[in-house]
């Protein structure tokens, strides 16, 4: 039976994907510290539905606590971990940059030091794609170079990268970091756009609208990223003998059993035609307020998911307005609006 220690099972990602995996028979286990960054409530409903299914074991603790984290992960003897837990948030890094550290950068390096003891078959852990920053070539390619962030969650995130290679390269642990790209859904975050505009739609409260409307994001169903991350989990890295097996386009590196790979859409939306598919979705209009950019924030994101797709056979296709009325039903059953 294949086991799966997975970090931040009671968040939006985590749980999303721990479902998938439990609901194809593997064994779960999930680490998640519970922080009360957004309600608690939501993260307590995503445990207890994940504890009513075989297979689910979890254990509540902070990444930033080795001793625990390693008495859970050698209890649990995994053969993957997946490592998705982290202090979330572009905007809350400019309020409270020691916390991305700890969690980010010391939690990382918890998990890192456990893969590594326990000798796993591939360690895969999130990224975003906020590491290319200032660059400003789309589709973002993984092979692009990624040197300019510009939040500190942003920063912590490319020093995961750069730690995972060299853990990569001096063990032979198999790594996959893969970049995530604006991920939406059923039991999404609060503290992201498509809850707050949902609530401030269905109550009648204007909605911020940055940059004018001149903004692009490459939206990303939750469940087709799940479904990235379960084929990317067998598509294990494996240490080049010469530079010149790595084919063209694969970030895989030369010198480590190490990949980064993009799950996105692939498609760019205009944050209006967004708001405009929230709106149809809710049947209400929304009231617009027009924004000045927000600082640390990027014009556009835009994914290039040929790697995943010649690694997995797979790329997202959920379209924005399928996602945005999937998510309005469960958001209208959870917040009863």
């Amino acid at each position: 039976m294949t086991r799966v220690f997975i970090t931040g099972t009671a968040g939006f990602i985590g749980y999303h994907l721990a479902e998938l995996l439990l609901d194809e028979g593997l064994t779960v286990h999930g680490f998640d510290g519970m922080t009360d960054y957004y309600d608690i409530r939501l993260k307590q409903r995503r445990n207890q539905n994940l504890l009513q299914k075989p297979g689910f074991t979890v254990t509540e603790a902070m990444l930033e606590d080795q001793q625990a984290l390693d008495r859970a992960v050698d209890a649990f003897e995994p053969d993957f971990i997946v490592h998705l837990a982290a202090q979330a948030g572009v905007r809350y890094s400019l309020e409270n940059p020691r916390a991305y550290i700890d969690a980010n950068v010391i939690g990382t390096f918890n998990v890192m030091e456990a893969a590594k003891r326990h000798e796993v078959k591939h360690l895969l852990m999130a990224s975003t794609s906020s590491v290319y920053g200032a660059n400003t070539e789309m589709p973002y390619a993984e092979t692009q170079k990624a040197d300019l962030p510009m939040t500190i969650y942003a920063a912590t995130k490319k020093a995961n990268e750069a730690m995972g290679h060299s853990y990569a390269h001096l063990w032979n642990l198999p790594t996959t970091m893969f970049r995530f790209f604006t991920v939406y859904g059923p039991w999404g975050r609060p503290d992201m756009a498509p809850i707050k505009f949902a609530s401030a739609i269905a109550e009648g409260r204007p909605i911020d609208i940055y940059n004018h409307g001149d903004m692009f994001r490459d939206f990303t169903y939750v469940t087709d990223l799940v479904r990235g991350i379960r084929l990317l989990m067998d598509a294990i890295p494996q240490r080049p003998e010469t530079p010149d097996q790595i084919a063209l386009g694969d970030s895989l590196s030369p010198v480590a059993p190490y990949r980064i790979v993009n799950i996105g859409n692939s498609k760019t939306v205009r944050l209006p035609d967004f708001v405009d598919a929230m709106e149809e979705a809710l049947g209400i209009p929304a009231k617009r307020n027009m924004m000045e950019m927000q600082k640390g924030d990027v014009p556009a994101t835009w994914a290039d998911a040929t790697l995943l797709q010649d690694l997995t056979g797979y790329r997202p296709q959920t379209d924005v307005k399928q996602g945005i009325a999937q998510f309005v039903e469960w958001f209208r059953d959870y917040y009863e609006k």
